[in-house]
């Protein structure tokens, strides 16, 4: 079946999906780590595909940018497409001068002002919602058999990339515990959530609040490997 996003096949989507936000990022995933590759999506040019990983079955699909994009994508895959399990793989602003470029963090909640739950399924007063512990312990045993170091803690899931006069960055680290900031966390976990299904998240830092230090957008599609690695273990 189709759907109005996604144009697969039947049986052609593995149960377990990688889901970076940029399409470019799952055609060099695709392309550079995978056998067998065949491509289920181009609407929209959302480049999805599929192939074998060290033999095993695996996919990967772009979810585009922010909530209401992974929203629609990953609402899809779990609920007409009997995926199972998806591992976005993006990048993040760091809020924690502990965390430097290039940095993984694996996501343990994601904190979010958005009203994506409330809207979604009329859950009102949710601002934190969790990943699957199972799929987050596996991504731990994979991270360290490849001797890829982690870190664990809470995302901010922002509505809103350009903010006017943003300086409250610190507040939001500090009340809430977030040590970096992305954009489609909360929403892919609210999607699991609802249709009992598992997602987890792996970010690269990418640029930094603190120093202001930053990757160009070549390195943002290309560089950030460590995590591609880790998720890629995860094929089934």
């Amino acid at each position: 079946m189709s759907t109005p996003h996604i144009e697969a096949k039947d049986g052609i989507i593995a149960k377990t999906v990688i889901m970076p936000g940029d399409p470019l990022r799952a055609k060099y995933i695709a392309e550079t780590y995978l056998e067998n590759v065949e491509k289920f999506n181009n609407i929209r040019n959302m480049f999805g595909y599929t192939g074998t990983y060290k033999g095993k079955k695996i996919s990967v699909m772009g979810s585009g940018m922010g909530m209401p994009s992974i929203g629609i994508y990953s609402y899809e895959l779990f609920k007409f497409y009997d995926v199972e399990n998806i591992i976005r793989i993006g990048s993040c602003g760091a809020y924690a001068a502990e965390l430097n470029l290039y940095d993984v963090l694996l996501v343990d909640k994601a904190w979010s002002e958005s009203s994506y739950a409330n809207i979604q399924s009329g859950q009102t007063g949710i601002d934190t919602i969790y990943p699957s512990p199972i799929l987050n312990e596996k991504l731990k045993k994979l991270s360290n058999d490849l001797n890829i170091p982690i870190t664990l803690g809470t995302i901010h899931s922002s509505d809103v990339f350009y903010r006017e006069n943003f300086k409250d960055f610190e507040k939001i680290r500090d009340e809430h515990g977030c040590l970096a900031v992305e954009m489609e966390s909360f929403a892919l976990f609210q999607n699991a959530k609802v249709t009992g299904k598992n997602a987890a998240c792996l970010l690269t830092v990418s640029d930094s609040l603190v120093t202001h230090e930053a990757t160009t957008a070549e390195e943002r599609q290309f560089a950030f490997t460590k995590m591609m690695d880790i998720a890629l273990g995860m094929a089934e």
